[in-house]
C-alpha cells in the first residue's frame, strides 16, 4: 500500500497531479484546495496518499488521492465515513480549505456546507449529525484568509502562463523565475500575464540601458 510519494511535480490541474520518481510517473487525484497550494511544475513535491480501489464490473482500478498534510488525509477519511459520501464525492466537495469545512461541521453551519460542490441540504445534515463533535481538531489547521489565498492562487496562474510563453521564446527556467520574481516585487498589482510580460520587458530594457 502506498502511503507517501515524494518526487518532482511534472503536471498539475484542478483534479490531478503527476509526480515523477526514479523514472516512474504517478498520477494522483487531488482536491481543489490542495491544487491551490501546489508548488510550481518542475519543483519537488510530497503527497500523503489515501489509496483505494475503484471497482468496476471487470476490474479494480487503483486510485491515489494526495494531500499535503497527514491531518488533511485523516479529515478526508472522517468525511467519507459518512454514509453516502464516497472518495469521489469528497474530492469534489473539498473546494474550500479543510479547517473551514471542519469548523462548519462543528458549528452546524448548513449554509457553508451546501456551498461545497455536490453537497445538498440533506447531505449537509447527515455530515453534521455524524461528525459534529469529532472534527474540532481539524479546524485548528492553519489556513490563509480566503482573500489572500485567492490572490496567491491568481498570481501562480499568471506566473505559469508567462512561464510557458517565455519558455517558447527560449529563455531558461532559472532566468524566467528570476524575471518573474523581480517583476512582482516591482509591481505587486500585476493581475494578468500580459501585464507581467510587459513588466519583464521594461526590466530587461532598463537593464540593457544601464549596461549598454
Amino acid at each position: 500500500m502506498i502511503c507517501r510519494i515524494k518526487g518532482i511535480l511534472t503536471e498539475k490541474n484542478k483534479n490531478t497531479a503527476v509526480v515523477e520518481k526514479n523514472g516512474f510517473f504517478y498520477q494522483i487525484d487531488i482536491p481543489e484546495t490542495v491544487y491551490r497550494n501546489l508548488s510550481e511544475i518542475g519543483q519537488p513535491v510530497e503527497f500523503t496518499i489515501y489509496h483505494y480501489f475503484n471497482m468496476t464490473k471487470n476490474k479494480a482500478i487503483p486510485v491515489l488521492i494526495g494531500f499535503t498534510e497527514e491531518l488533511e488525509k485523516e479529515f478526508f477519511e472522517k468525511f467519507i465515513s459518512v454514509s453516502g459520501v464516497g472518495p469521489k464525492a469528497a474530492l469534489r466537495a473539498f473546494d474550500k480549505p479543510i479547517p473551514l469545512i471542519a469548523k462548519a461541521i462543528e458549528d452546524a453551519d448548513i449554509s457553508f456546507l451546501t456551498d461545497l460542490a455536490g453537497i445538498g441540504k440533506q447531505r449537509a445534515r447527515q455530515i453534521i449529525a455524524y461528525l459534529q463533535g469529532k472534527v474540532g481538531r481539524f479546524a485548528l489547521l492553519k489556513s490563509q484568509p480566503e482573500e489572500e489565498r485567492r490572490e496567491d492562487f491568481a498570481k501562480k496562474e499568471i506566473a505559469e502562463e508567462a512561464k510557458q510563453i517565455l519558455k517558447r521564446l527560449q529563455y531558461k527556467t532559472k532566468e524566467i523565475e528570476q524575471m518573474i520574481k523581480k517583476a512582482f516585487a516591482q509591481n505587486p498589482e500585476i493581475d494578468s500575464s500580459e501585464i507581467l510580460l510587459n513588466q519583464i520587458y521594461k526590466q530587461k530594457k532598463n537593464n540593457e540601458a544601464v549596461h549598454g
